[in-house]
């Protein structure tokens, strides 16, 4: 799930109210809470309220996860587009006094999709970080895959994999210390590179609870690699492995 500002939250549970009244919309929205870090170094963990979208209006795609797609090209399974997502930033206070903040920002790229069937899929998408300062506003990307699977009762279970990769000024966005930073804050001077970042592996399951709404769970743990993990902030104030635990009710638009 996506973490969101309370004033995007809004936002977007509006723009998804009136879209679900026009003709055509399929699939699920609804409204859940989070337990997740509230950065990407893991210095510290929140409880916020999510949205949850998968919504479809043609080769149109609302996700919670994958933001906002469009199916330029969709046949035999294979999909190709250019997709919008929101980016969370970084407000540097606690343990992360005296470095910079990181602005929310938008991501906007391409991708490729591969789900010949409704219970499984592979994908990867390669965007840039747009809207936040310069030295703020670099590559980013990710690859994984899906696949779901009924355990009896109308219940459905999924597994999921990712990779998260990023380039250079990215990594430094969220991993890197600069000297100045380092002498207001406290933590060693870092330079991040790019590569891949984190890997993250999620549990999900969705239980039936009355026509047209259910009670969806998720667990995901994220595993810092390469650049992020060797991050001075994540040895003195993060965590290379987290958690995150999330729940929700939807309802089936058809």
């Amino acid at each position: 799930m996506l973490r969101v500002t309370s004033s995007v939250l809004a936002g977007v549970l509006g723009l998804c109210a009136c879209s679900a009244l026009a003709e055509g919309i399929t699939g699920e929205a609804g409204l859940g809470v989070s337990y997740q870090p509230r950065e990407p170094s893991g210095s510290r963990h929140e409880t916020v309220p999510v949205p949850y979208f998968d919504l479809d209006w043609g080769n149109v795609s609302l996700g919670t996860d994958d933001g906002l797609t469009w199916s330029a090209f969709n046949r035999n399974g294979l999909s190709v587009g250019p997709y919008l997502n929101y980016l969370p930033g970084r407000t540097a206070n606690g343990s992360l006094q005296g470095l910079r903040d990181v602005s929310d920002m938008a991501e906007v790229g391409g991708f490729i999709q591969y789900a010949p069937a409704d219970f499984w899929r592979v994908y990867a998408q390669l965007g840039r970080a747009v809207g936040g300062a310069r030295e703020q506003s670099g590559v980013l990307g990710k690859v994984g895959g899906e696949l779901g699977y009924p355990l009896g009762g109308g219940i459905i279970g999924s597994s999921g994999l990712m990779a998260r990769f990023a380039d250079d000024r990215q990594a430094q966005t969220f991993f890197g210390v600069d000297d100045h930073e380092a002498a207001a804050s406290g933590i060693g001077p870092y330079n991040a590179s790019g590569g891949f970042q984190n890997l993250t592996l999620t549990q999900s399951f969705k239980f039936p609870l009355a026509p047209k709404w259910s009670l969806l769970t998720s667990a995901s743990w994220v595993h810092l690699v390469g650049s992020a993990a060797d991050s001075s902030i994540v040895r003195q104030t993060g965590e290379v492995n987290q958690g995150q635990v999330q729940t929700a009710i939807s309802y089936t638009f058809d």
